[in-house]
């Protein structure tokens, strides 16, 4: 197996991205962030690609931030400018590259999963855990705070009492526990996880449009910070007026009245709406 942090692999329109530090649990450090962070880049610009599976090498998924620094992990220091300069959270950038990628990521976690382990997944769209996965927001444990917008994230995936209860507690708790609290949708055995992951994405692969998806997904994650449901309608009803004028809604209703599988033709690199990204002047510089 090869020692670059981060391994890719395609077949079928299935991408894997396998967390690669397995004798660290998979422990965040800088070439890794930025190997996952090509990666997404790597899914929004292949068209071959159409869901991405992220999972871990070994029984880690991700064991949190590399701690080889010791009491100074987190500590910026006079190399950042000092206090007058906000230094980005790394892995904020993580989770905003995701946050707004075009293509569904299915979070496969395999094993412990805390801190940025775990706060990464929160904009995958689907999470499945093994029996062996722990998971935990250990940020208060560690006497720093939420990163990688995990205070945004975490309340909207399960729940504001729920966020609280595990981020004020610290505490690493089992794949039972995150499927109870909403974090996870499945709970599998070892063997079972990355084959659910992929049957999941082959669904999609198999029966629906690039295009349609990559609007979907933004339109639903992007709307958890309307103040109105008209945003939705306006976001909508743009929606709707491209899409419904394309191949692929052609060829959506008459596969589905001809009782057929679809051969939807659109891309994602080139046939995106003129309109998109509509939220654009909301990011963070």
């Amino acid at each position: 197996m090869s020692d670059a942090p981060v391994l890719t692999s395609l077949e079928d329109g299935v991408f894997t991205v396998t967390l690669n530090r397995p004798e660290q649990l998979n422990a965040m450090d800088l070439p890794m962030a930025l190997g996952l962070l090509e990666a997404i880049d790597e899914a929004d610009r292949n068209d071959a690609i159409r869901v991405v599976i992220v999972t871990g090498a070994g029984r880690g998924f991700c064991a949190g931030a590399d701690l080889a620094a010791g009491g100074k992990t987190f500590d910026a220091g006079e190399g950042g400018d000092g206090p007058a300069k906000l230094q980005r959270d790394g892995g904020g950038l993580i989770t905003l590259r995701l946050f707004d990628c075009k293509k569904l990521v299915i979070a496969a976690i395999n094993g412990p999963a805390v801190g940025i382990g775990a706060t990464m997944t929160l904009p995958m769209d689907i999470r499945l855990a093994s029996t062996k996965a722990r998971m935990g927001f250990v940020f208060t444990r560690r006497g720093i705070v939420p990163e990688a917008c995990s205070s945004w994230f975490l309340p909207r995936v399960v729940g504001i009492s729920q966020a609280i209860r595990w981020v004020s507690s610290g505490r690493v708790f089992p794949a039972e526990e995150a499927l109870a609290g909403g974090l996870v949708s499945e709970v599998l055995e070892p063997d079972d996880l990355l084959a659910r992951a992929v049957e999941i994405a082959r669904e999609v692969v198999e029966n629906t449009s690039a295009v349609s998806l990559a609007l979907s997904r933004q339109m639903l994650w992007k709307m958890l910070g309307a103040d109105h449901p008209m945003e939705a309608h306006k976001i909508d009803s743009r929606g709707i007026q491209y899409m419904g004028s394309t191949a692929d809604a052609r060829e959506g209703v008459e596969s589905f009245l001809e009782k057929r599988a679809p051969h939807f033709g659109l891309k994602v690199s080139s046939d995106l709406p003129d309109y998109y990204p509509w939220w654009d002047e909301r990011r963070f510089e």
